[in-house]
C-alpha cells in the first residue's frame, strides 16, 4: 500500500476517501537521512523525486519576526502575518501579490534571499496573496500584438526580450498569445517596473494580465525553478 501526504488547503476541506495509484511516496525535509529507514523507507529502491516548492514570509527585515511557509497557493494570507518585510525562497518559483486574490502589484520571486521589500522592488510592506509557479520543462512561445483582439502587427518570440521596442518597434503591447510557457511583462526595459504574471492562454486586451496600461518595456521567460 502507498503513502499519501494531505495539505491543508482553504480548498480542501476534507478528505473520505483517496486512491494511490502506485508506489510508496516519502517526504523529506531539510536534513540527513544515513539510511532510508530514517525516511520510513521499505526499501533502498527509489525510482523518482518530485521538488516541493517552498517560500517563507517574514514580518520583520532580515528574516525576523512571525513567519509563515507556504508551498502552494493562497488568495489570503492576512490571518498568517500583518506585513512582510522579507522573505526566503527555498525552491521553486512564485508571485506575491499586494492584493487579496491575486491582485495589485505583483512580482516574480525566484530561490534566493530578500531581506528587504525593496529586493523584489516592493513598494510597501503588504503582501496579501501568493501562486506558486508550477516546474515547467519546455519550449516557450509568445504573439504580441499592437491592438486589441490580436490585430494590428504582430510578432512572435521564444526568449527573452530586454527592450520591446527595440525589437517590436512599438512601445504599446495592447493583447498577446502565449502558446508555451510562462511569462513575465515590466513596465519598463531591462526588467524594471511593474510585473505581470502571464501563464498559457489567449490575452485580448491588456487588462487581462491586470495591467492599468498596454506600455510593455521588456519580458522574459520563467525558466529558474
Amino acid at each position: 500500500m502507498g503513502k499519501i501526504i494531505f495539505y491543508f488547503s482553504s480548498h480542501f476541506s476534507r478528505c473520505n476517501s483517496c486512491r494511490v495509484e502506485s508506489g510508496h511516496q516519502y517526504f523529506l525535509n531539510r536534513g540527513e537521512y544515513p539510511d532510508y529507514q530514517r525516511w520510513m523507507g521499505m526499501s533502498d529502491s527509489i525510482r523518482s523525486c518530485r521538488m516541493i516548492p517552498m517560500i517563507i514570509f517574514y514580518e520583520d527585515r532580515n528574516f525576523q519576526g512571525r513567519s509563515y511557509e507556504c508551498s502552494n497557493d493562497c488568495t489570503d494570507l492576512h490571518s498568517y502575518f500583518n506585513r512582510c518585510n522579507s522573505i526566503r525562497v527555498e525552491s521553486g518559483c512564485f508571485m506575491i501579490y499586494e492584493r487579496p486574490n491575486y491582485m495589485g502589484h505583483q512580482y516574480f520571486m525566484r530561490r534566493g534571499e530578500y531581506p528587504d521589500y525593496q529586493r523584489w522592488m516592493g513598494f510597501s510592506s503588504c503582501i496579501r496573496s501568493c501562486r506558486m509557479i508550477p516546474m515547467y520543462r519546455g519550449s516557450y512561445r509568445m504573439r504580441i500584438y499592437e491592438k486589441a483582439d490580436f490585430s494590428g502587427h504582430m510578432m512572435e518570440f521564444m526568449d527573452d526580450c530586454p527592450c520591446v521596442s527595440d525589437r517590436f518597434h512599438h512601445r504599446h503591447v495592447y493583447s498577446c498569445n502565449v502558446m508555451n510557457g510562462f511569462w513575465i511583462f515590466y513596465e519598463y526595459p531591462n526588467y524594471r517596473g511593474r510585473q505581470y504574471f502571464l501563464r498559457a492562454g489567449e490575452y485580448r486586451r491588456y487588462r487581462e494580465w491586470c495591467a492599468t496600461c498596454a506600455i510593455v518595456g521588456s519580458f522574459r521567460r520563467v525558466t529558474d525553478f
